[in-house]
């Protein structure tokens, strides 16, 4: 490993520069709420290098400095959509309620790829149930592998930062 990418004294340790983070060749769509979180994680990013830089922890600014690329590039590709009321069928940034057979709802917010969490209701656009959306209305029913679900609703209002 070259001498650059390590501490004083963290040879043969474990230290080292984290990868490049893949870019996604998607187009990188956001809500508000998306765009201003790509904002705070480059602040962030930029804060850990200065940090990092003060300390001479080469280390720390590697991974520090690769942040702030992916975060930069990012934030240099952002599209912020905004569903308009008129909008007919699900868009990017809607929210939309599924009934599934065995009775249960759930709530779906269609997202950008970086603020995506399937555990919040969030999904990137370029997801499969993104996509299988796309279009649909109220009353239509979609299929995903082997499940159906029947569209109930949906929201145009965003999401609060």
């Amino acid at each position: 490993m070259s001498r650059a990418f390590t501490q004083d004294g963290q040879e043969g340790e474990d230290a080292q520069v984290l990868p490049e983070r893949p870019v996604s060749s998607e187009r990188n769509l956001v809500t508000a709420r998306g765009l201003a979180m790509i904002e705070a994680e480059l602040r962030q990013a930029r804060s850990l290098f200065a940090t990092a830089e003060a300390a001479g922890d080469r280390i720390g600014m590697g991974n520090a400095s690769r942040d702030i690329r992916y975060w930069a590039t990012r934030r240099a590709t952002a599209e912020q959509m905004v569903p308009g009321a008129g909008d007919r069928g699900v868009r990017f940034g809607m929210a939309v309620t599924l009934h599934y057979p065995d009775g249960r709802e759930r709530l779906w917010r269609i997202v950008g790829e970086d603020e995506a969490d399937a555990a919040h209701g969030r999904i990137s656009h370029v997801s499969p149930l993104a996509k299988a959306l796309f279009g649909k209305d109220v009353g239509d029913e979609i299929r995903l592998g082997p499940q159906e679900a029947e569209i109930v609703a949906i929201d145009i209002t965003p999401e609060p930062n």
